[in-house]
């Protein structure tokens, strides 16, 4: 046997279930539900817009959603976990809530970051990052210093990427403190 449903997902929703990524959004979810030797296979097929605080400027902004995930529910005593994609309910129970499922996808749908695009951000939030930002800060104090030669501890150092990078020169006097002893 095999059942079809459809669910228009708005604020309401993401305001009921609470959960932390999402607060707003328009999502569209087709459930087919398939009965199949006492297992019942949820394909979810969603597809939609979430609204999401962006991680440079704090405003709100809309991301697109699309993703398509499965769940195997099975019946046992009692509620388990088995695996990712399959999760056992209790007989007695014989129901399943997909609201959250639901969710989860929703928010595994998501990228890890949150930024608008170039020039999308809040200008004055912009302005005071860019007055704050510590490298920008140091760079026009002139406290990097470019320099070729290194010492025994270094006078640059590799970044994440395995570049050197130059020493802001206050750590010139732990060094030598390093090095006296």
């Amino acid at each position: 046997m095999k059942y079809q449903f459809d669910y228009v997902l708005g604020d309401d929703f993401f305001k009921s279930v609470d959960g932390p990524e999402v607060r707003q959004g328009n999502v569209n979810v087709s459930l087919s539900v398939v009965y199949a030797a006492s297992a019942f296979e949820l394909d979810f097929h969603i597809d939609g817009v979430v609204t999401v605080t962006c991680d440079r400027c704090l405003d709100d902004m809309e991301i697109p959603v699309k993703t398509e995930d499965r769940l195997i529910v099975t019946f046992g005593e009692a509620y388990a976990e088995v695996s990712d994609v399959h999760i056992v309910i209790s007989e007695d129970e014989g129901f399943i809530n997909v609201a959250w499922y639901m969710y989860q996808f929703i928010a595994l749908a998501i990228p890890i970051k949150h930024v608008h695009e170039p020039g999308g951000c809040n200008e004055m939030m912009a302005l005071k990052l860019k007055e704050l930002c510590v490298d920008e800060i140091v760079e026009d104090e002139g406290l990097f210093q470019e320099t070729d030669e290194q010492d025994e501890i270094g006078s640059a150092e590799p970044d994440a990427g395995g570049y050197d990078r130059p020493v802001d020169p206050r750590w010139e006097t732990l060094r030598n403190l390093i090095r006296d002893n």
